[in-house]
């Protein structure tokens, strides 16, 4: 985030990179005006408290990650199951070259970390989660259509399936410190739809 953007945009760059490196406790007011290069006054004027930017970043990473897969090279394939299949590659793309903070969901790292003890956060981080796996129930649901029209599960359900599958994964490379298991996790979610599409096929 440059330091000519609005401080409001600087404290909310500072939060996805931050809360995703250190945790959404570990990090404070103090640490976010300093990596935005911003006063606390400045802090409390756009946000009334930390949970409240922490709500607000969910619904900027959403915007922010939005537009990466708005334009993203999926879109290309004018099959629909190519461009699920395209997509799942995508995300595993998407950790080449990363470090762990770097490839870390913003909404999963605190879904997990406040479900509990901050409920408006974890609400947020859901619709979250729910808007991305929208999109990506809409490539399923065509995809069903024209090759898998008398399967029985849910395109919704299987939406849902993808985000849970990746947020685990990135939950596995954080527990093994390692991008690669990450990676490993996803490609078997690419085989996972693939094998779903085949043998509804040969139903």
């Amino acid at each position: 985030m440059t330091s000519s953007a609005p401080a409001r945009t600087r404290i909310l760059g500072s939060a996805l990179q931050l809360i995703r490196q250190h945790g959404y406790e570990a990090t404070t007011v103090d640490d976010l005006c300093r990596a935005a290069g911003v006063t606390k006054g400045a802090f409390f004027h756009h946000f009334k408290s930390k949970e409240e930017l922490a709500v607000t970043a969910t619904q900027f990473w959403t915007e922010v990650t939005g537009q990466l897969f708005a334009s993203a090279p999926y879109h290309a394939y004018e099959d629909p199951l190519d461009q699920l299949i395209a997509y799942v590659d995508f995300r595993a793309r998407l950790l080449e070259g990363r470090t762990l903070p770097e490839c870390t969901c913003l909404l999963g790292t605190m879904a997990q970390e406040v479900f509990d003890s901050h409920p408006a956060i974890r609400e947020a981080c859901f619709e979250g989660i729910s808007t991305h796996a929208d999109h990506v129930a809409q490539m399923i649901r065509a995809a069903k259509a024209r090759h898998a029209p008398e399967a029985t599960w849910s395109e919704d359900s299987l939406a849902l399936h993808t985000q849970t599958v990746i947020q685990g994964a990135f939950i596995m490379a954080k527990a093994g410190n390692d991008v690669a298991l990450a990676a490993d996790s996803i490609r078997h979610l690419r085989r996972y739809i693939e094998l779903l599409f085949y043998y509804a096929k040969e139903d």
